[in-house]
């Protein structure tokens, strides 16, 4: 019997509608594919710089279901224009509801991997601060051995570094920063502090920020020598709190099969689940690694990667531009996964959450996700509602021969 694959793609922050309860977030009305479509078809999404013109076309995801799954997930309402001229249909479509109270990267990948955060992540300060706890940023200082720390609290990555970076590079100091989300991050430049510095700085920052229930301590390392060149890097690390509990990653692992993590994956696991781990986080070479993996592993495998770029590049930056042109490149690559895969494999798109670059402020938006199936057995159909994001995990599972028992007992020890 030949071996099955299972690929979870997550284009992190691509909603496709606000929640029931996105007024408990202050995220009424968020919609980010919804107001890109609409930005693209009123001509304000048109890039000067890289060509991008007109309405926004995503023809091969629009083939797998996203126009018919955004309109599930609006009520009914359309998008402001087609996605495609084709009609045809080549899988299965319906949307996601998130379950979990947090609206961030942890929560969501958690959730899809079959654990919900029912509570919420702690947070180091609020919108306004400045400052960290001193029992923290002592113990930070102490133990990596550090001239001091350029503390900014709630503020922009990419403005701390135009603003603090030259302060970094002559006294060594790292910038330390926060955001809406459960983070601690710390930017530090590649060359005068050095990666590996950073990433060691960073494991540190990940025990000390445990008894504050922080969800992720990020390295944000940069490159330049001032103010107006300063850049980020691919370089971004992830050192997430460990799941609390047993993931499907976990019981897929456990059972024999390859779980192979692409993109930030392993990072958002704390590599608990993970067989395999490729850490590249750029479109082209997250699509690269799935297509190599889809032609070279043998075993059954799941194959779980997550496109950062459409969040952090251009749904924090509010960059409608940037988020339409990253979603039409990355539709162009889709049928190359589509036609490497194997008849036994599916392939599954779906997001994380929501982060529409049409909304006030730089935050995630509450917003339900796609799930739109395709592989050789798919029926096209219509899937509906699920009531939450575990579903999509269940998916993948039950294709690689997790049984309704097993999926019954996985649960029942949650």
């Amino acid at each position: 019997m030949c071996a099955k694959k299972a690929v979870i793609m997550v284009m992190d922050s691509f909603g496709i509608g606000a929640t029931e309860d996105a007024f408990r977030y202050g995220d009424e009305g968020a919609d980010t594919l919804g107001h890109i479509v609409e930005c693209a078809h009123a001509g304000r999404a048109e890039g000067l710089m890289n060509g991008r013109h007109g309405d926004l076309r995503l023809p091969c995801l629009d083939s797998m279901g996203l126009s018919k799954a955004a309109c599930l997930s609006r009520g009914g309402r359309c998008l402001a224009s087609s996605l495609s001229s084709e009609k045809k249909l080549m899988g299965a479509y319906g949307y996601a509801v998130p379950r979990s109270v947090p609206k961030d990267s942890t929560a969501g990948h958690w959730e899809i991997a079959g654990l919900p955060t029912l509570v919420d992540w702690g947070y180091l300060c609020t919108q306004g601060e400045k400052t960290f706890p001193k029992a923290l940023t002592e113990a930070l200082i102490q133990q990596g051995g550090l001239p001091g720390l350029i503390e900014c609290g709630h503020a922009s990555g990419t403005e701390v570094i135009k603003q603090f970076g030259e302060e970094h590079i002559k006294t060594g100091k790292p910038i330390a920063y926060t955001s809406a989300d459960s983070v601690f991050q710390i930017a530090a430049h590649e060359d005068t502090f050095g990666l590996d510095r950073l990433y060691e700085l960073c494991g540190i920052a990940r025990k000390l920020v445990d008894r504050y229930q922080i969800a992720r301590v990020i390295a944000r390392p940069f490159v330049g020598t001032l103010a107006e060149d300063f850049s980020r890097t691919h370089n971004r690390r992830d050192f997430s709190m460990p799941p609390n509990n047993e993931t499907l990653l976990d019981a897929l692992s456990t059972s024999g099969v390859q779980v192979i993590g692409i993109g930030k994956i392993s990072d958002l696991f704390a590599g608990q689940g993970i067989s395999n781990s490729i850490d590249s986080t750029e479109l082209d070479l997250v699509v690269d690694a799935v297509i190599e993996n889809l032609s070279r592993v043998n075993d059954t495998s799941l194959i779980f990667a997550n496109l950062t770029d459409f969040d952090s590049k251009y749904g924090h930056r509010r960059d409608v531009i940037g988020y339409a042109t990253e979603l039409e490149r990355f539709d162009r690559r889709l049928p190359e996964i589509i036609n490497a895969l194997g008849k036994n494999d599916i392939l599954i798109i779906t997001g994380d959450h929501g982060c529409d670059p049409t909304y006030k402020g730089t935050d995630h938006t509450r917003e339900h996700v796609p799930v739109l199936v395709a592989g050789n057995g798919v029926a096209n159909r219509c899937m509906g509602q699920f009531a939450s994001f575990t579903e999509i995990g269940k998916l993948a599972a039950v294709h690689l021969g997790m049984t309704a028992r097993d999926l019954d007992k996985f649960f029942e020890m949650k």
